[in-house]
């Protein structure tokens, strides 16, 4: 028998409940329709589909960061994560489906703009979202009165059978309190979220570790919004003219009114000051230095903590020092996982290296400057 979720005084008891993303396999390539070999697997996804299905929200592993998902086509269970999430009611969310065919329900004539094919067939399921038409069956609170939708295929096998078993699709923005830097464990979606949500579904580290990169290709020349797992060099082949927001243009209006999230707020933010030394900086560590005492005319600093692309010791043994990874996607993996843990163990500043933006470092960087408290290009 499902065990029923527990509410006292507008608030949850929060169960994170694990499932092995191993067990699932699907029948196809565009479709969710999952084959789920545990019957405790089973289960915890039937758990979580009651909750959605009666208007809650809950957490759910993605391959990119966890999601706090609820009924995409219902305004009152989405007004459920602007609340959870303490979330300004004008940024929009990115609507998950499980088939080409959900997608295609989501369109005002049922049809995929054909600029978008050649792309979905390459990394549809996967790390990018697209902006389209939207049908008037999307509740306005999705797409904050836009005329477009952002809609997501995961590739992760937990998101994705939850979607096809609930039969409908799902709003699923971070599941963080608003500002804060995404999670990719389950824990830092307890920690966050706790009491406002029934459950989690716990399905371990996420793989890519930072948000879907976002793609218009509606407009004229394609544009990335925001970048993600899937990369400027992946979608330029197949886009010749692709451009990327804030780096190849710029646009008032859009900013005013984004189309996707991660446009107009400052977000991914720890509660620590953070310092990023931009990858053209020599020499990080004598950088810090100097950063380091001009903050501590003005600030009170007693630890601090670094991440670096090297494992090397801190300056002095009584701070932190987290090692990234050298290469794009072994940061971008660790990024936000890197940021919580050095907030947990209550650093006053964290001095970050910063890395190139080729690849998954142009995502990375995109993180770190919209955290950042301070920026050091020279």
């Amino acid at each position: 028998m499902l065990s029923r979720f527990v509410r006292t005084m507008s608030s949850f008891t929060t169960r994170v409940i694990p499932v092995d993303p191993a067990q699932f396999s699907f029948k196809s390539k565009n479709t969710g329709e999952a084959i789920i070999r545990s019957t405790a697997d089973e289960a915890a996804i039937d758990q979580a589909v009651q909750a959605l299905r009666a208007g809650e929200a809950v957490g759910m592993p993605t391959e990119t960061v966890y999601g706090l998902a609820a009924n995409a086509l219902s305004a009152e269970a989405v007004q459920k994560i602007f609340a959870a999430k303490n979330r300004p009611q004008d940024n929009p969310l990115i609507v998950h489906v499980s088939s080409l065919a959900m997608l295609e329900e989501l369109l005002p004539n049922k049809t995929i703009p054909p600029q978008y094919i050649p792309v979905l067939d390459r990394f549809w399921p996967g790390a990018l979202t697209i902006i389209v038409p939207s049908a008037s069956i999307v509740p306005s609170a999705v797409t904050c009165g836009q005329p477009t939708v952002a809609v997501r295929f995961p590739s992760h096998p937990v998101a994705r059978a939850l979607i096809a078993k609930c039969g409908f699709p799902l709003a699923a923005p971070s599941a963080n309190a608003s500002g804060r830097p995404s999670p990719t464990l389950a824990s830092h979606v307890y920690h966050d979220l706790q009491s406002r949500i029934p459950l989690v579904l716990d399905g371990g580290p996420c793989d890519v570790g930072v948000e879907s990169t976002v793609l218009d290709a509606v407009r004229n020349p394609p544009a990335i919004l925001r970048p993600g797992g899937v990369t400027y060099e992946d979608l330029k082949p197949l886009l010749p003219n692709l451009q990327v927001y804030q780096k190849h243009f710029t646009d008032k209006q859009l900013e005013l009114a984004p189309t996707t999230p991660g446009m107009k707020y400052r977000h991914y933010s720890p509660d620590a000051l953070v310092v990023l030394v931009e990858d053209t900086v020599p020499d990080f560590d004598a950088r810090c230095a100097v950063e380091l005492d001009a903050l501590r005319q003005s600030h009170t600093i007693a630890k601090v903590g670094y991440l670096r692309t090297r494992s090397e010791a801190s300056p002095d043994e009584a701070d932190l020092s987290v090692a990234m990874g050298s290469s794009a996607d072994q940061f971008a993996q660790a990024l936000f996982r890197g940021l919580r843990s050095l907030d947990d163990q209550q650093v006053d500043v964290i001095f970050v290296q910063g890395i190139s933006e080729e690849k998954e470092g142009m995502a990375v960087m995109n993180r770190l400057r919209k955290a950042a408290s301070r920026i050091i290009a020279q």
